[in-house]
């Protein structure tokens, strides 16, 4: 039983860590795909985000007396301001340009990891960046005393962790129960009916594909500040951008089978990256333990790709 235990201490709070990017860029791209512009540069804007908030952090931190914690949040912020800016290059060529989108979100994915390492070594001459994290963790009172789920969910949480899901839980309502959201929906299904009711269809999907980058600018931030601590040029973010995409497919496109999906495939993450600390699993090669994420995401795909629920518009100019 103990041994039982000591492995549900490390699976829960890494997949708990490990979901939450995901689940913030999976969100992006959902608000990106119901307004009809398909993106498959949630990767590059995940990876902007987190060298972005990186630098500010870094650069902040070397300013005497600047308070850490402080760094982090405006870290955060400027992670989803440049992630949004760079969501428009992809606006733009999917909407008045009437590009191809899986061409233009490969372009941005290719853009921003070339750019992220230029700034890097432009700013600080190296390509690697390591952040002091500060106070990010905290007891929630009260809830941390629960016997057994206190501890696992609630004890020494990232407060991104609750903001994200708080951002999660408003865009449902926004999504399914508000006149934006029906009208977001609608231009990712027919376009035509929508502005023949006066609706401005590109405004709409513009709006679609700037949440997206915001959001996934997020995502890539609370990779940083949770459990990476630093951006490294070398590695990205190791595929989380495209693992969201994924979890976006595997959600059916909906706020709460993303949330399960984005759970699911941060699991795996958690034994793919923490498996030689997990009893059992430690005698797994460490090649095959590496590679399990990316292989259940295959199979989960190939699972439920018979079983579609896309925007019928999404990908298609209009």
């Amino acid at each position: 039983m103990s041994e039982f235990w000591s492995v549900i201490q490390i699976l829960i709070p890494g997949a708990i860590a490990y979901t939450i990017p995901l689940l913030m860029g999976s969100l992006g791209g959902l608000y990106s795909e119901r307004s009809g512009v398909t993106n498959l540069c949630i990767e590059g804007l995940m990876l902007f985000g987190c060298f972005s908030s990186a630098l500010t952090i870094y650069l902040l931190q070397q300013i005497p007396g600047f308070n850490a914690n402080l760094a982090i949040v405006i870290g955060i912020l400027v992670a989803m301001l440049m992630s949004g800016i760079l969501s428009l290059l992809h606006a733009v060529a999917a909407i008045n340009l009437k590009a191809d989108q899986t061409i233009s979100g490969t372009a941005i994915n290719m853009l921003a990891s070339g750019l992220s390492l230029f700034l890097a070594n432009t700013f600080i001459g190296i390509g690697n960046i390591t952040i002091k994290r500060g106070i990010i963790r905290f007891d929630i009172p009260l809830l941390s005393k629960i016997p057994i789920l206190g501890k696992l969910f609630f004890s020494q949480t990232y407060w991104t962790t609750w903001l994200c899901l708080l951002i999660w839980g408003f865009s449902w309502f926004l999504i399914y129960k508000t006149n934006f959201g029906l009208r977001l929906r609608a231009c990712g299904e027919h376009p035509s009916a929508v502005a023949s009711a006066g609706v401005n269809v590109h405004k709409m999907r513009y709006i679609g594909v700037i949440f997206s980058g915001l959001l996934s600018g997020l995502g890539g931030a609370c990779i940083l500040v949770t459990y990476a601590g630093e951006y490294n040029s070398g590695a990205g973010i190791n595929g989380l951008g495209f693992l969201a995409i994924a979890a976006l497919i595997f959600g059916q496109w909906k706020p709460l089978g993303i949330l399960g999906s984005t759970a699911f495939f941060g699991l795996c993450m958690t034994i793919g990256n923490m498996g030689r600390a997990i009893p059992g699993i430690n005698r797994i090669p460490i090649g095959v333990l590496g590679a399990f994420p990316y292989l259940i995401t295959l199979i989960a795909l190939i699972v439920t790709s018979k079983k579609s629920a896309a925007p019928i518009a999404s990908g298609q100019p209009f």
